[in-house]
């Protein structure tokens, strides 16, 4: 399995883990080309070679028209700034890869739940500034692009977390470091302030470890292949302000993973409210959610709400079932999961591309499977219906089979 470490040693950032990817192999043209697929002409990126405290890296920039943005450390204006259902829309309605359409999105839900969490609002109502720039859409939609192109399959990240100290200025006022958001995105996770007057780790940088890291720890046993240093803004006076990522093989199992499995039994609870919370837990990251007719006490008939999730979102999603549900209490098994590989690939047929997800047991295809909504678009397309559309990449698909 291809697994990468950051080793947050001078923290981390969106612009630190994009210069660290950079200087992993990632190439700045096929990053260039996948970010012009956001449809977005308010910016352009950059990236040099530099040095912090004689430890050589990439400085990666995001250079956004000032016509458009005000990329300064202070944003006066709401309207700079997007809303995380304008995010959401923005980064869906684009021709991206899906995983990285989702991973994006689901980094922006994480900073949105965050931050909502602190201004007491909905996350889809939550409105950003610094966050919310153009500067930091590409900042999660590169690293997710990075991550992809580089072929990795796990991220593990350094703990405990130092996250520096002091204030930082904002378009809320003068905020701790570290920053509520950052600090509510790193619950559950070891961090310290250490000796560093700065502001270390940045809600952005927090998110995608959130969203990327399964574990917070020492490296991995690993076979290193390469090691990439992504460059902060600062020259810090302690400590050299760099991320570093190194790339390298285990001999973990690629189809084998660990999740939770959350469970909780409900007799009175209407067929609404369970819809409404299977919806909700989706959106909050659960890798599935599913429910089970059972028979309860006193002859009641009922439903065991099932959760599957990643062992760093239970808690999280544990707390939604409690406060979403009538729940009384919730159940927490962890599992070893056995599953194939997943790749989306492309076919033609006579209505058009259709994208086939493929799942692969040791290298060899053991499914091929139509994705419904490409099928749906092609449908619409073509003005026909969608069974026929499907028909067609079924047909395709089953070329794909070793």
């Amino acid at each position: 399995m291809k697994v990468l470490y950051l080793d947050c040693i001078g923290g981390i950032s969106g612009d630190m883990t994009l210069g660290a990817l950079l200087d992993l192999g990632l190439d700045l043209k096929v990053l260039r080309r996948e970010l012009a697929k956001l449809n977005l002409d308010e910016f352009e990126i950059s990236a040099r070679r530099d040095q912090r405290q004689a430890i050589t890296g990439v400085k990666f920039d995001v250079h956004v028209h000032e016509h458009h943005h005000d990329h300064g450390h202070h944003h006066e204006h709401e309207h700079h700034g997007r809303s995380f259902r304008e995010i959401k829309q923005l980064i869906e309605s684009s021709k991206l890869d899906d995983e990285v359409k989702r991973r994006a999105v689901g980094a922006f839900r994480r900073l949105a739940e965050a931050e909502g969490k602190i201004h007491g609002i909905a996350p889809e109502k939550v409105h950003f500034h610094e966050v919310g720039a153009v500067d930091s859409i590409v900042d999660f939609v590169g690293a997710c692009i990075g991550l992809r192109e580089l072929g990795i399959e796990k991220v593990v990240a350094s703990a405990p977390l130092r996250t520096g100290f002091g204030f930082v200025d904002c378009a809320h006022g003068r905020f701790p470091v570290p920053g509520p958001a950052t600090v509510e995105l790193l619950k559950g996770v070891a961090i310290y302030a250490g000796d560093e007057e700065a502001e270390l780790v940045t809600p952005t940088g927090a998110a995608l470890l959130r969203e990327f890291a399964t574990e917070f720890g020492p490296m991995p046993a690993m076979t290193v292949q390469a090691i990439g240093y992504g460059l902060g803004t600062r020259n810090l006076p302690k400590t050299p302000n760099v991320l570093r990522a190194v790339l390298g093989e285990t001999t973990e199992a690629k189809q084998a993973d660990r999740i939770v499995v959350l469970e909780t039994n409900l007799d009175d609870v209407s067929p609404q409210v369970l819809g409404d919370v299977m919806e909700r837990a989706l959106a909050a990251g659960a890798l599935d959610v599913f429910h089970t007719p059972i028979q309860m006490k006193k002859n009641r008939p009922g439903v065991m709400l099932s959760v599957l999730c990643a062992p760093e979102d239970a808690e999280r999603l544990s707390r939604l079932l409690l406060t979403d549900t009538t729940a009384f209490g919730v159940r927490r098994t962890e599992a070893q999961r056995l599953k194939l590989e997943r790749e989306i690939v492309t076919v033609k047929t006579a209505f058009g591309a259709v994208e086939v997800k493929l799942g692969r047991l040791d290298g060899k295809v053991m499914s091929a499977s139509p994705e419904f909504e490409s099928c749906k678009r092609a449908a619409a397309k073509a003005k026909t219906p969608v069974r026929r559309v499907i028909t067609a990449a079924l047909a395709q698909a089953e070329k794909l089979y070793d």
